[in-house]
């Protein structure tokens, strides 16, 4: 497929020379005691946001990173499992491997308590990983399944799902847009693997992940990410491209669909007893996180001892039973 060919190049390029104008490099990093980053590694930070939510890792799972780029965000998973083979990365440009391993190499200088062996780099495709069925528990991906084109986003989400454990997770930051792209610029290769003309929609990237078979998504950031502005793009109007960070979890997809977690909150403050449609009781004066589709069944109750905030697409930990 001639788009991955290109994919490859661009990932060639910014693996031999670090590209500033590659995704948000100029992120600034997420302070840990004790680690301390490389500087090739900061500069080789090709990604939209962060996989890495520091209060939910421990030293017992087994993480797979996809994309491995310089190594940041392995090595951050890394200062959490802090054992052997604990981290598997694997990418499909042996350029980026090739720097990913010196990096760690770097990094093994810098930090006392971290050594290369804890990540192992593994040559592979999203597409087809190297990786045992249901083997680990977590999984995550930075702003690299946007590159792919319809099947093969489908088939490198049914992937992570495959690989991870049941009950397991995992943590995507892809770019995402807020209108619809021109066919033109979703037809730049080069463009596409550059992260910005190859996004979806909201709505229809969750369709997405859960159409692999996630049944429980949470929405952690929604942030503004790039411009596709009418005169560089020869566009009609500007378009907004925000960074989407999400956790999705290898559930079963019910009935009626997955549910999404995008920061919608019940408050109930009447004095019976209340249930959402799943017979789930809400608490009393409680701010009460639910999913999308109970906030649309509390909306349609019309009630006056009920609000239901709107999204905010920050989700810090989802409640109840939908």
């Amino acid at each position: 497929m001639s788009y991955l060919t290109t994919v490859h190049e661009v990932y060639k390029e910014a693996a031999l020379t670090p590209q500033a104008s590659l995704c948000c490099i100029s992120q600034q990093n997420r302070f840990l005691p004790g680690l301390i980053i490389p500087d090739v590694m900061s500069e080789m930070n090709y990604g939209c946001g962060t996989t890495v939510h520091f209060g939910e890792l421990n030293s017992r799972e087994t993480i797979l990173y996809v994309g491995v780029g310089g190594g940041l965000e392995a090595l951050q998973f890394a200062y959490f499992t802090r054992r052997p083979h604990s981290v598997i990365a694997v990418d499909r440009v042996p350029e980026m491997l090739k720097k990913a391993r010196e990096n760690f190499i770097a990094a093994e200088k810098l930090n006392p308590w971290f050594c290369s062996e804890f990540i192992d780099v593994k040559e592979g495709d999203a597409r087809r990983l190297p990786v045992n069925d249901e083997s680990v528990d977590v999984a995550a991906q930075n702003c690299l399944f946007n590159i792919f084109e319809g099947e093969d986003l489908m088939n490198a989400l049914r992937e992570i799902h495959r690989v991870l454990k049941p009950g397991g997770r995992v943590y995507i930051s892809d770019p995402i847009t807020t209108l619809p792209i021109p066919e033109q610029l979703r037809q730049n290769e080069r463009l596409r693997a550059m992260c910005l003309s190859g996004a979806l929609e909201y709505g229809e990237y969750l369709d997405r992940i859960s159409g692999a078979g996630f049944g429980r998504i949470e929405v952690r950031a929604r942030r503004p990410y790039r411009v596709l502005d009418k005169e560089r793009y020869s566009l009609e109007y500007n378009i907004l491209l925000e960074s989407l960070e999400i956790v999705a979890y290898k559930a079963p997809v019910p009935a009626d669909g997955a549910r999404v977690f995008a920061g919608e909150t019940v408050i109930y403050f009447g004095r019976e007893r209340l249930r959402d449609e799943a017979g789930c009781i809400i608490p009393r004066d409680i701010p009460h996180p639910v999913c999308q589709k109970s906030a649309d069944y509390f909306r349609k109750l019309n009630r006056d001892d009920l609000i239901v905030t709107a999204p905010t697409y920050h989700c810090s930990g989802a409640g109840g039973c939908c």
